[in-house]
């Protein structure tokens, strides 16, 4: 199958700044997408090489041309005021909004071309044309998707859920007690009541855009790093905090912190409050307060580097199994296939 593939990012490090967290999962999927036999054309900028100077060897095909495909897949763009709802050309600009729209246009309304749109931010809304389009299905990367969604999680791929060896992660040695690496986009709640209690009492740092830090004098900001240098972060880190923002939380959708994280070694912590909490860390590692934070903080330093700490990180290795590449590519598959089998004619278009 020929998918036009729309997305906003980079696959490879891309700059520092930027805040694409889907450089963590984007490209295996896409490449495990080309193993399986699909053809993939990009229909966005080439960020890689245009702001990061990275051809990746001349791997992949981008084309803005509106190319003939079989099906439209979109990481879903959302407006930004001043950044891609500007005129074109205008400064700071970006036109991933506009290009989508254009997509949108041509593809699903016009050629009504099987499309889906992956709503990995939560910001599709929900009186949406699209989601009333029988062509075009909806994806989001949450264990409890809206009403007429489907789950498709970010990926981590199967190699290295197999490679992580929790006994030698658990013996590397540690410098910071808790770290976390992210931006503040709508995390000011969690972090007041999980991460900034206890991190006025440990060695710890924060990695990230956080303009707004003045709540807390006592919490070490880095700013943001270099993608390539979070697992760095993870590895120095006995623990880090999954604080998401609440329209994740209630439905069960994860970032990709928690497999960059666990594949470091880092053990991450999990307020009760996200939905299915026990599905993505064990019992032992769910937090209701910034008081268990500082607890669990005292009892991991503890046991730092015995069996006992081997078996929290192979716990939570095998509940990353829920991320696995190849279950999210037959979800996808599956997704296209009934989509591409169903007739166009007689649909109610866009």
């Amino acid at each position: 199958m020929k998918i036009g593939y729309s997305f906003w990012g980079f696959l490879g490090n891309g700059v520092t700044d930027t805040p694409d967290g889907g450089r963590s999962h984007r490209r295996p999927f896409i490449d495990a997408l080309l193993d399986r036999g699909h053809d993939i054309v990009f229909l966005q900028a080439d960020r890689d090489r245009l702001e990061a100077g990275n051809d990746l060897g001349g791997a992949y095909t981008f084309d803005n041309g509106l190319p003939d495909i079989d099906a439209l897949f979109l990481e879903w763009r959302w407006a930004i005021t001043g950044r891609n709802t500007t005129t074109c050309g205008t400064e700071e600009h970006t036109c991933d909004l506009h290009c989508q729209a254009q997509l949108l246009t041509h593809y699903t309304a016009r050629r009504r071309t099987p499309t889906v749109i992956w709503d990995k931010d939560r910001t599709l809304r929900a009186e949406s044309v699209w989601r009333r389009t029988k062509h075009t299905s909806i994806l989001e990367a949450a264990l409890t998707p809206s009403l007429g969604a489907r789950s498709l999680l970010f990926p981590v791929t199967d190699d290295l859920l197999a490679q992580a060896d929790p006994v030698v992660l658990a013996a590397q040695r540690r410098d910071l007690a808790l770290a976390y690496v992210g931006n503040q986009y709508d995390r000011d709640e969690p972090f007041d009541r999980f991460f900034a209690p206890a991190a006025a009492g440990v060695e710890h740092l924060v990695a990230g855009k956080w303009t707004k830090t003045h709540r807390w004098p006592h919490v070490r900001f880095v700013g943001r790093i270099p993608f390539e240098a979070a697992v760095g972060v993870h590895a120095r880190s006995l623990t880090t905090v999954l604080m998401l923002p609440a329209r994740y939380a209630a439905v069960g959708q994860m970032t990709q912190r928690i497999f960059e994280a666990v594949l470091a070694g880092c053990l991450p912590l999990a307020p009760a409050d996200i939905k299915h909490v026990d599905r993505f860390v064990p019992n032992e590692l769910i937090v209701r307060s910034g008081r268990d934070v500082i607890e669990r903080l005292a009892y991991l330093r503890d046991i730092a580097g015995t069996r006992q700490h081997a078996d929290l990180i192979a716990a939570c290795v095998d509940r990353l199994r829920l991320f696995s590449l190849n279950r999210q590519v037959n979800t996808l598959e599956d997704v296209l296939h009934t989509l591409v089998r169903t007739p166009a004619t007689g649909r109610g278009a866009a």
